[in-house]
């Protein structure tokens, strides 16, 4: 399989060498400031795409949209790690409509993390019955991170969110006055080298109940984005997101035996 990547920042090269060792050609490496030699292109278009099977997209929020729409156009499947571009998720489905795409996107490629919101979306029905407590959630990511909150964050957030009847939106702005009772707070942080820290809190007047999940490294969103391009590239036709690939490989697997 040949991989175009677009994006050749840490996540990037973390990717080229995750795919290279799995027997993958890299046949693109495009991104408009990398340094390295190993970019072949500044831009992403048909010319610079060329012979590629897949791309594995980790760019910025502000051209991860156009991308989409160019590999739909193009025809070329796609897996999407660029976050903090959902606020336009039905705008990007109506351009794409009616073309040829293989799009899967998602905040977080690791298994760990995907196994994790099956663990909050269950821990958040538990706790909402209850009534007794108040959920809230925290991120914590490198200095280097473009967008704020994390993509993962938004996801975990909004799984608390479905769970609570009293929760109506999510607050991902510092608060400066009391903060209202419908809203759930999320709070993010930046700084040193943390790949990302995510908890999920259900709190009460009696006790605290805290979710964690901590990643060590980038090696598990690169291997998770990779299996991603394998099963995106199979023949398959249309707007994914990781939970669609984890019901279809591992959860049918779990129910047929």
């Amino acid at each position: 399989m040949r991989i175009a990547l677009v994006g050749y920042g840490k996540m990037g090269r973390m990717i080229e060498s995750v795919a290279r060792s799995q027997g993958c050609e890299i046949g693109a490496i495009i991104d408009p400031v990398a340094s390295e030699g190993a970019v072949t292109s500044r831009s992403v278009n048909a010319e610079s795409l060329d012979g590629c099977d897949v791309v594995i997209d980790f760019t910025h929020p502000t051209v991860v949209c156009d991308h989409i729409v160019l590999y739909a156009q193009l025809g070329i499947p796609a897996v999407i790690g660029t976050t903090g571009w959902y606020d336009q998720l039905e705008q990007v489905r109506q351009a794409i409509e009616g073309t040829d795409c293989a799009i899967i996107y998602s905040g977080n490629y690791s298994l760990g993390v995907a196994l994790f919101m099956q663990v909050v979306r269950q821990a958040s029905q538990l706790f909402a019955k209850s009534g007794l407590y108040d959920p809230f959630l925290t991120e914590i990511h490198h200095n280097q991170k473009a967008d704020s909150p994390s993509g993962t964050a938004t996801m975990l957030a909004q799984r608390v969110l479905d769970a609570f009847p009293s929760k109506t939106h999510i607050e991902a702005e510092t608060q400066h006055q009391k903060r209202e009772e419908s809203a759930l707070h999320l709070a993010s942080v930046r700084g040193g080298w943390v790949p990302g820290t995510h908890t999920v809190y259900f709190d009460s007047p009696q006790d605290t109940i805290e979710l964690t999940h901590r990643a060590r490294s980038r090696e598990g969103f690169a291997v998770g984005a990779v299996r991603s391009a394998f099963w995106i590239a199979d023949g398959r036709k249309g707007f994914f997101t990781l939970d669609d690939m984890l019901e279809d490989v591992y959860l049918s697997v779990e129910r047929s035996e």
